[in-house]
């Protein structure tokens, strides 16, 4: 039997998500066929939306999800609203303090990626008593949120476990994998832990799992090093690893051992370095995950909540989560695909989120050219 999960998922299917441009205006699209204002604007244009974001370990948070969510509040409002953002730095405490910050300032909406998600929801109430809606963005926060936008966090996991299983074919009960997860403070984690054991339990030897401090790289690369010491590192067949950062510091164990031909190693979140590293054929896969879909809605959702816009929130959140301390949570929950060498055309360039150039420099040059990138 499956591990119990804290979301509900409506029928999903791994796809790469190639047009990424909803709009409030483009009711269709949507699914709405009523006029877009049919409820009475709580607020005008010249809104206030607080973005509280995790940490920097990730680059996604600034290069991605913040310019993104700040452009399309800026195009909704006709350039009227304002994004404020603080990142905690993987602090829990720093960001209460923001939170609490975001409060006492007014903003009219909050938008929350939370360091640790059951800490943070004392804060998350105190918005509520202040009529302050809190959107939870990324990782499911406890404490009375409005609603929820993020990725299938259980699909991205058995996307991980069922891709390096495919990768190491043929495979045996007795391969030994090693399994780094991400950090024990992250609901997302537990998610993507529980749907790569999905896959992989029974189908190899989860040899040593480890859940890694705060996603740091070079926590990981120390797992993985004490790993390598305790299985032996031509015992190893496969990493599950939750991240490509975790990835690169995994990477870094197994030659600092001595290992010249890596087995397959997975990742998440489509980093440069890490579709760098696939091209070279280091690490075998990442999950593309869009992070403009899931930008664009979080602030698609954040106007029209305090918009007063419910047709356009309800049409936004039309699956239902869970946490630990509610339940039917409003959610959006975007579809994830499988990042190979296979598909970088049509994922990650195809969507703009690299250019070929930005892949291609140096030392990968000769590698993209026998993959077609050119």
């Amino acid at each position: 039997m499956r591990p119990l999960r804290p979301l509900r998922r409506t029928a999903i299917t791994v796809a790469a998500a190639s047009t990424m441009t909803l709009s409030l205006a483009a009711c269709g699209g949507l699914g709405v066929t009523g006029d877009s204002t049919e409820a009475s604007p709580t607020k005008g244009d010249d809104i206030t939306v607080g973005l509280l974001l995790p940490e920097t370990a990730n680059t996604r948070y600034d290069k991605f999800d913040f310019p993104i969510i700040r452009n399309k509040v800026l195009e909704l409002t006709d350039k009227q609203g304002r994004v404020v953002y603080k990142n905690a730095d993987a602090d829990a405490s720093k960001q209460a303090s923001q939170l609490q910050q975001m409060i006492d300032d007014q903003v009219d909406v909050i938008l929350l990626d939370a360091v640790d998600a059951h800490a943070i929801a004392g804060g998350v109430a105190k918005a509520k008593e202040a009529g302050i809606p809190v959107i939870a963005y990324d990782r499911l926060a406890e404490g009375p949120i409005d609603a929820y936008v993020s990725f299938d966090n259980e699909l991205v996991g058995e996307v991980q476990g069922r891709t390096l299983l495919e990768a190491m074919r043929p495979v045996d009960s007795s391969d030994k994998i090693i399994m780094m997860n991400g950090s024990p403070t992250d609901p997302n984690a537990k998610q993507f832990k529980a749907g790569a054991l999905s896959e992989l339990k029974g189908a190899v030897d989860i040899a040593k799992s480890y859940d890694t401090k705060d996603w740091k790289p070079e926590n990981a690369e120390d797992n993985m090093a004490q790993a390598i010491k305790s299985i032996g590192v031509n015992n190893i067949k496969g990493v599950y690893s939750a991240n490509d950062g975790m990835a690169g510091g995994i990477i870094k164990a197994l030659e600092a051992a001595g290992v010249t031909e890596l087995p397959p190693i997975t990742g998440q979140d489509a980093e440069l370095d890490a579709v760098q590293r696939i091209v070279a054929g280091e690490q075998f896969m990442s999950v593309y995950k869009s992070y403009p879909s899931e930008a664009e809605s979080a602030a698609e959702m954040a106007v029209a909540k305090v918009q007063g816009h419910d047709i356009q929130f309800d049409s936004l959140t039309q699956q239902q989560v869970d946490s630990p301390t509610d339940k039917d949570i409003p959610a959006r929950l975007v579809p994830v695909v499988a990042l190979t060498k296979s598909n970088i055309k049509e994922t990650v360039i195809a969507d703009g989120i690299y250019q070929v150039s930005d892949i291609c420099t140096g030392e990968y040059k000769a590698d993209c050219s026998r993959l077609g990138l050119k």
